[in-house]
């Protein structure tokens, strides 16, 4: 419990520094929002009005006390510039697709890795380790949005650029399509949701598989040549028992906190990827508020991105409790 305690307690300040500084960052940006949404002609009264009603007149300090206040007060993220919704419905209505892409990406990317890790270290220095270590190397070298161009051309029968083919009737309360159409039973909905996810997905998750690939291999290479696996199989178990329930537990460690980082690389992947397939997901809402200079949209996403990154790690610390008995003690056992 002193461990769990830990670590929640070094998390909440690390949000609080991630919030703080990039709601500093976008403040410090030499530009003036309103102009954006005014036009560089605008009537310098308006803007003026414009910046009074959004309190980004105000000091930066005093600008900062009233935005954490609303955040925790009232879940309020501010107001765009540039649309009647809020920043905090425009985040609610983008974000599931993100994140259904990002697990979507995630599912293809860990047991994918895992499993050409695992077969490169068994079969060191032969073919199945050559090939996993060329196509790590290919994946994190290819950029996403060359290899999402790539995909549009060579799968043209796949769709592109919606979550569900036009006149669709599926309306998903929680913004998830394919989790709540399999749980209302709508397996056509499902099925076409599936169709234009599969691109993106398949585009998104070839870097982290690339990395978790290569980190099973090291972490499975380090723990093959112990002596409690050569142990395992001088008593004659088989190998695949060895390497399953002896050798990949052990390993397993590193391999969780590559994951768990590559969480939070997949959805800042997500803008490029979401770019590319115009996936109506928040890297495309980011984007957009980018070009437009549209900063509490920029600020809202980015500090939402910040948020699940640390979420996410807090998530791995915790999964060490059960992979690890040491941190159950402190490191005492």
């Amino acid at each position: 419990m002193a461990y769990l305690a830990r670590r929640v307690l070094i998390s909440i300040p690390t949000a609080m520094v991630a919030v703080v500084a990039v709601f500093v960052a976008i403040r410090l940006v030499p530009n003036n929002p309103a102009l954006g949404a005014f036009g560089q002609h605008a009537v310098p009264e308006k803007v003026a009005a414009e910046m009074q009603r959004q309190g980004w007149d105000r000091p930066i300090l005093g600008q900062l006390g009233q935005f954490l206040r609303e955040v925790f007060t009232q879940g309020d993220l501010g107001e765009s510039f540039f649309h009647t919704e809020s920043v905090a419905a425009g985040l609610k209505r983008t974000f599931p697709a993100t994140m259904e892409l990002a697990l979507a990406a995630l599912l293809i990317a860990a047991p994918c890795g895992l499993l050409l890790g695992i077969a490169a270290a068994v079969w060191r220095n032969r073919w199945p380790d050559v090939l996993c270590t060329a196509g790590s190397l290919l994946g994190v070298s290819v950029p996403v949005f060359f290899l999402g161009i790539m995909l549009r051309y060579w799968f043209t029968g796949l769709p592109t650029g919606r979550r569900l083919p036009v006149g669709t009737e599926f309306d998903a309360a929680s913004g998830f399509v394919l989790i709540e159409s399999l749980l209302r039973g709508r397996f056509d909905v499902f099925s076409a949701g599936l169709r234009h996810l599969i691109l993106p997905a398949v585009a998104l998750s070839t870097i982290p598989l690339a990395i978790i690939a290569r980190i099973t291999r090291f972490a499975m290479l380090d723990v093959l040549s112990a002596d409690y696996v050569r142990t395992a199989r001088a008593k004659g178990s088989a190998w695949w028992r060895v390497v399953l329930l002896h050798a990949l537990p052990n390993a397993s460690i590193p391999v969780v906190n590559i994951t768990g980082l590559q969480v939070g690389q997949l959805l800042t992947g997500a803008v490029l990827t979401e770019t590319v397939f115009d996936w109506p997901g928040l890297g495309k809402f980011l984007v957009k508020a980018v070009l437009d200079s549209d900063y509490a949209v920029v600020q809202g996403a980015t500090l939402l991105i910040a948020v699940v990154f640390v979420t996410t790690n807090l998530a791995v610390d915790l999964l060490y409790v059960l992979l690890d008995p040491r941190s159950r003690w402190g490191g005492e056992r």
